[in-house]
This record gives C-alpha cells, structure tokens and sequence, in this order.
C-alpha cells in the first residue's frame, strides 16, 4: 500500500473509489436587590479588556462548521429525484443538527462537478438534484439554502470545484449543452474521470466566471474551495497535460513549477475577484493536510505522507504567505501520533504557518472516522476527536473547526461528536472577526424589555441607529446588581444569536428558570462580526431563591484584605483583572482574605483563579469559611493558570463575612497566590 492510501483516504472506500480520491476536504456580580425589569443597568466599564480573564473552556469566538457534500449524493440531497418539498425538509434537518451542536457556520458543496445548484447562465443544473443533468429542480436551491441558513443565523459558506468535470471519463454522458463539450479542447481525461484542464487560461477565467456568478447573485458568507486542484496521482500514469505545457509554459523550465503556477494564479486571481465583488465574502481552502515533508524540505513539517505541493501542485504555504486567502482549513485527518502524519504535528506546522499573516486557521475534522469500522484504533476512541480539540487550544492560531460531514455528525458514533459538543461547543460562539478585512461595529442595541412568562423570558429590543447590523448576541448573567464588563469577554454567559430582521429583534429564552433572577444584555453584530458596545443590562427578577453568583478579585473595593507581606505583581498575563498578589511560605497566620456578601446559607461552589508559574508553590493552603468551620483545601500553584479551578462545594451561611482565605502556611516553597475567587449557588 503506497503512503497515500495510509494518509489520504476521508470517506469509506466505495464513495472513495467513486470520486478516485476522498473529498478531503467578562459576571461582575455583586448582587443587590433585585431590579424591575423597566429598570436597564448600565455596563461598569474596565480599563483595559485585555486584562480581563478569559475561560478556554468557554471561547466567545470559534469558526464552529459542518461541511455539507452533495457530490454522490453524500450528505444532501441524499438520493436524486427527491420532490422539492422532501429536499427542503432533508436540508432544513441539516441546518437545525448544526444549531443542535451549537455550530455558527455551514460549508455547503453547490457545484460539485462542473454543475450548479442554482440556475447558472454558465453551467447545467447539476444530477445530484434530479437524477439528469441539465434538468430544472423546479426552485432556486442556493436561494433557499442560504436564506434558511441566515434565518437560524448560520453562516454560508459555498463550497466549489473549480476543475473537476464528471466522475466518469464519458464525455458524450454529458448534457449537450455542457460547456466541456461545447469545449473539449479545455477537457482530460485521468483516472476515470474528467477534469478540466488548470493549464488552458480560457478554462481558468470560466471557472471563475462560473463561481463568481453566484458570488454575485447570492447572499453568500463565503466561497470555499477543497483539495482538488490537479487531480490526485494515479500511480504510473501522467496527467495528459504535456502539450499544453509545450503551448503555455514559456519561462518555466519544468512542468511541475508551471502547473503549481497555474493553481496559483487561480487562487490569486479568484480572491481578488470576490473581494472586487464583495469585500464582506469570505475566501477559505481546505487542502490536503500535509504541504510537504520535512525530508523533503527543511520547511516542511515532521511527517512522510502524500505533499500536496509535489501530487497535486497545491502551494498551499505560498497561498497563506501571500494572504491570498482569508482562511485556511487543512484537512488533519489522523489521529494524534499518527505515524506518518500526527495531529499535534500538524497543527503545530499550520499554526506557525500562519503565524505573522492575515490568514485564520480552521481545522478540517476527520469525524467520519470516529467509530467507524477499518479506521486505526485511536479512532475507536470517543476521546480521540475531542482531544483534538483540546489541543488546539494551545494554539492559539486556530479559531475553529469544520467537521466532515454532516451524516457523520448526526451518527455520532460512539458518542464521539456528542463529547465534541459537550466538551467545546457548550455555549454559542460568535464567528471569528476576520483580519485585515476593515469594518467596524454597528452603533449600540436598545434592549426594550425582559418580560418573564410561563414560557421562559421573551427579550425585545431595537435595531442600532448607526452602522450595519446583520445579527445580535444574547447575554444571560445571574443575579442582579451592575455588570462587569469582563463578564462578556468569553461565551460563559452568551446564550443566543439571532439574526436581524427588521427594526426591531425579540427571543425567547425557554432555559430560563423559574424563580431564578438574571440580567441581560444584547450587542448588535456586522457581518464580519464586529461587536457593539453592549446594550444597558435588564434585569428580571426570581422569587429570592435564584441564581447568585458574585466574582471578587483582590483589587475589589472592601473585597480583600492582606497584610504588607503580601506584594502586588502584574507580570502574568493570565492573571485576573489587572494584578494579583504574592507571599513566601511561612510558618505564620497570615491570610489574604475574600470577603463576599452571601444572600441566603445553602450550597456555593467556589472556585479560585491565579496565574500559574512552574516556581509557584505545589500545596497553596485554600480556607474556605464554610458554615460548619473552615475547610482547607490544598492547590498545586504551578499549573492549571488562568482559568477558575473548583475549591468544590460547601455550606457557606448568609451574611458578609471572610469566606475564602489563602495562607502562607505551608512547607513547600515558591510564592502562594491570592488572586480571585468566584461563589456561585447551586
């Protein structure tokens, strides 16, 4: 078995075979009395966000998507001849299983072999709709596909390939009309199937003039594109391009560079194109997930797989240095410590690729692999795909993922996708603001009302006056009292986007429970998802025995209290609000105390928040001021920074008082940390 059938393959192998290669594609939060709901409440500014902590675990930006494939018949629709209602059901059920993961963005294959899912001037309805190319479905697909995307407030991404004819090599199969036999000269023939030529200029403005129609026509979020650009090599046999080098291949000295030139300027010129068009849409590629090896080229990265530079002339690190793309999503599509090819090493490359550009990394996830039958043990694993995702968390360049495909999201095999979801997608996420793209915010939504009913909260509010508003994000805080605006700086309290419509927005909150106080909050959204100032917070009361959650941080007024031993530091960056505070170990009392104001006795989860340091101390005493006496709990200070770690559970009694302490007490060395606590009720 040669290395690209071990590192290759995406999708079963009689789909694979069919397509010649896998379609690889801040809770400010003193509460006081409780507010009216008539009563908005102001946000209390900070001086700099970018000292507000920031909870992993909860991003408030991540590019969440599902690729949808209708080549084969793959995802949607899933059989030709379906009646036009029975394919708007099968699609909507698509778009509500990416709402159910909590994804924002749907990448949606609309010309998969030189066709269209929209009546194009250009190209022939495509036969994965009816069953016979050429033939009218009877509605405008790609109008429908969007407009149902942008009601659940999904973005659309339209997903084209640029040179692939037919998965057959019949020319006469086509529709007379088809510009490939209007144009044969432009058509090859190669593995079973029929390509258009990259290396023929007329082929390539047509296939952008094929593209750039729905670009124009549609209201489209972005154009994607996947990883067949020269088809993938069959062993022994050359792509029959010979001659057209011999007619366009002045000033290059050998096929390979001319036919990497060719793509390149496909995607040079396509980007250009779209943002002349439309400055807003999106350009992204999901290649092949090697570039190439780093035995082959020192800039390569530490695998041996198929380089989609040398196979399929895919420059893919030129496209990223150059920012001829706004996005890149290589398909990683091995488990990590793959042999050949492993994820962490991967990632790693891409990461620093795109490091110092105006490129945004998105992954490309293998789901199709986890729990299926052949695939390599690790992907038997329900951990395997969600780990994936928790390291890229230390990447810092990675802002999202997109999952292949949608049937495998829904089968969900042994609960692999539902960990995804659970671990990673458990609050919404506003899309990624793309760089370099200029915008700006819209002006500041009005939240009107928050009127509580039997049915949950219904949220009104008024459209911005100023700016360019094309949806809005819901904040839901507990309790009551003014907003600290670090609450909004992660997704810990965003529970809802919703897309404008009108002058006037409204949801409905069906979570909200009873007898619980909260306040909200609304921000108005650009379509590159530039995000407003937040509207004045309204607050809806519970019947006392809500929700109360309260943050104290050691710069708190009349929240801590520590004597001169303790010094004050800013030189962390994942320390909470703008400082933190530090002491030697010693054999004395000497605590640095939290104080709180607790509503009502019962049950609080505490937590604590410091920035980590490997010379920081390993059993930091924590006392907990329970109602029963104080508890101390141990906290190794050298890890697990920057975010809340859980002191647990315990009794606290009603009353403002001292409840969590951090001592010196302790035999082992390197300096405690007192830096935040967070007391929420259960």
């Amino acid at each position: 078995m040669n290395i690209f059938f071990m590192v290759a393959p995406r999708i079963p192998t009689l789909v694979r075979t069919a397509l010649v290669a896998a379609l690889l594609v801040g809770a400010g939060l003193l509460a006081q009395a409780p507010q009216p709901s008539s009563t908005p409440t102001p946000v209390v500014p900070v001086a700099a966000q970018a000292a507000c902590p920031v909870d992993p675990a909860t991003p408030k930006r991540q590019f969440r998507g599902m690729w949808i494939a209708s080549v084969a018949n793959v995802d949607w629709p899933s059989r030709t001849g379906l009646t036009v209602a029975d394919q708007k059901a099968e699609y909507r059920s698509w778009l509500d299983l990416a709402v159910r993961n909590r994804m924002n963005a749907v990448v949606v294959q609309i010309r998969p072999t030189a066709d269209a899912f929209w009546p194009s001037p250009h190209e022939p309805w495509s036969h994965w709709l009816t069953g016979t190319q050429g033939r009218d479905p009877g509605y405008d697909p790609l109008a429908f596909m969007v407009a149902e995307a942008h009601a659940r407030n999904l973005e659309f991404h339209a997903w084209f390939n640029p040179y692939r004819v037919a998965n057959h090599n019949d020319l006469s199969r086509l529709v007379s009309t088809h510009p490939a036999r209007r144009n044969p000269s432009w058509v090859e023939s190669y593995g079973g199937q029929l390509y258009y030529n990259p290396g023929i200029p007329a082929v390539r403005a047509f296939v952008q003039d094929a593209m750039m129609d729905a670009v124009r026509r549609y209201d489209i979020d972005g154009v994607h594109w996947d990883d067949y650009f020269y088809p993938y090599p069959v062993s022994g046999v050359s792509f029959p391009d010979q001659d057209t080098f011999a007619q366009y291949g002045a000033g290059f000295s050998n096929i390979h560079d001319w036919r990497r030139n060719n793509v390149n300027l496909l995607v040079q010129e396509m980007g250009q194109k779209i943002h002349a068009a439309k400055s807003w849409v999106s350009f992204g590629i999901s290649p092949f997930g090697i570039w190439r090896n780093a035995g082959t080229d020192p800039l390569g990265s530490r695998t041996t797989g198929l380089q989609s530079y040398d196979a399929i002339y895919a420059d893919t690190r030129k496209w990223v240095k150059q920012n001829w793309v706004d996005y890149i999503a290589p398909q990683i599509y091995w488990h990590i410590g793959h042999p050949a090819a492993d994820y962490a090493e991967l990632v790693r490359w891409w990461s620093q690729a795109t490091t110092g550009t105006n490129v945004q990394l998105v992954v490309g996830q293998a789901t199709y692999r986890s729990g299926a039958s052949g695939q390599d043990p690790a992907w038997q694993n329900a951990g395997e795909l969600t780990s994936h995702l928790t390291l890229n968390r230390s990447h810092p360049q990675v802002v999202g993922d997109i999952h292949f495909s949608a049937k495998d999201v829904r089968a969900n095999r042994i609960g692999a996708m539902a960990r995804v979801t659970a671990d990673h997608y458990s609050r919404p996420a506003l899309l990624p603001v793309p760089l370099a793209r200029g915008g700006s915010a819209p002006g500041t939504p009005t939240l009107t009302s928050a009127t509580r009913s039997s049915g949950g909260v219904t949220l009104t509010w008024q459209r911005p006056t100023t700016g360019t508003t094309t949806g809005y994000a819901v904040y839901r805080l507990p309790g009551d009292g003014p907003v600290d605006a670090c609450a909004l700086t992660d997704g810990r309290h965003l529970i809802a986007t919703v897309r404008a419509s009108g002058a006037t927005g409204t949801w409905l909150d069906t979570t909200a429970a009873t007898g619980s106080t909260y306040r909200y909050l609304v921000t108005a959204l650009h379509r590159l998802h530039h995000e407003s100032a937040p509207s004045a917070a309204r607050t809806v009361p519970g019947d006392g025995s809500g929700t109360f959650s309260v943050i104290v941080d050691n710069a708190t007024t009349g929240g801590f209290t520590a004597s001169a031993n303790w010094g004050t530091s800013t030189f962390l960056t994942t320390r909470h609000g703008t400082n933190y505070r530090f002491a030697n170990p010693q054999s004395v009392s000497d605590v640095a105390w939290f104080s709180a104001t607790i509503p009502a006795t019962g049950t609080y989860r505490v937590e604590v928040w410091y920035p980590a340091d490997p010379g920081y101390n390993s059993a930091t005493p924590h006392l907990v001021a329970t109602s029963t006496g104080n508890v101390t709990v141990t906290v190794d200070q050298r890890g697990g920074g920057g975010q809340w770690r859980t002191l647990g559970n315990h009794s606290l009694a009603a009353g403002t008082r001292q409840v969590v302490g951090v001592s010196r007490w302790t035999a082992t060395t390197g300096y405690v940390i007192a830096d935040a606590v967070r007391i929420t009720r259960l």
